[in-house]
């Protein structure tokens, strides 16, 4: 039977990694894959999923407004798929997920997706908050802190160096992202130590 499946971390933990090494597991065996990307990482209108340890894919790129059930189904017509990546799945949008649910749960094809679970703020995304509520699987990937404790929350620094505490849920062009336990989190966005 062919789930909807979530694997979700923080930053640089190896969601791509896993992805691109799943992918080629199954065409190394003659099975087609389907691989997606967010449309806001398109290079020069053309989707790529890279991993930081420089493997890649070339991969179809996904906007808010795309219907994936019927991409996927034409592209299933076509030629027949074995498995559906979805990666940067955070910025899928609640009703994506269900049309991801629906591969699953109608065409037999099972769909693994990869994102983040929260913003910079602590928040879920949408697409992240939709996943955790219906995936038939969750994994939780994990990768550390710079003390060596698991790292659960994603800090924004600013173009200036600073920390962001609000703004845009999404800026993936002028921002550098770091990856934090709670804890460290907390001191950084100035939430601890607790003001009276």
């Amino acid at each position: 039977m062919a789930k909807l499946y979530f694997s979700y971390a923080a930053m640089n933990a190896g969601k791509s990694t896993i992805l691109l090494q799943a992918s080629h597991n199954y065409r190394e065996r003659g099975m087609h894959t389907l691989l997606f990307t967010s449309s806001l990482y398109a290079e020069d209108a053309n989707g790529h999923i890279r991993s930081r340890l420089g493997v890649h894919s070339d991969a179809e790129l996904y906007g808010e407004t795309d219907d994936l059930f019927a991409r996927i189904q034409a592209l299933h017509s076509a030629q027949a798929a074995a498995c559906v990546f979805v990666d940067e799945a955070q910025f899928l949008t609640p009703e994506q997920v269900w049309q991801l649910a629906r591969v699953a749960d109608r065409l037999k094809i099972p769909v693994l997706c990869y994102g983040l679970r929260t913003d910079f703020r602590g928040d879920l995304f949408p697409g992240s908050a939709t996943l955790l509520a219906i995936a038939d699987s969750l994994r939780e990937v994990r990768t550390i802190c710079h003390c060596g404790a698991k790292a659960t929350m994603v800090l924004r620094h600013t173009a200036e160096g600073g920390v962001a505490t609000s703004g845009a849920q999404v800026d993936i062009e002028k921002s550098v992202y770091l990856s934090l336990c709670r804890a460290h989190w907390e001191e950084e966005m100035g939430r601890w130590p607790p003001t009276p």
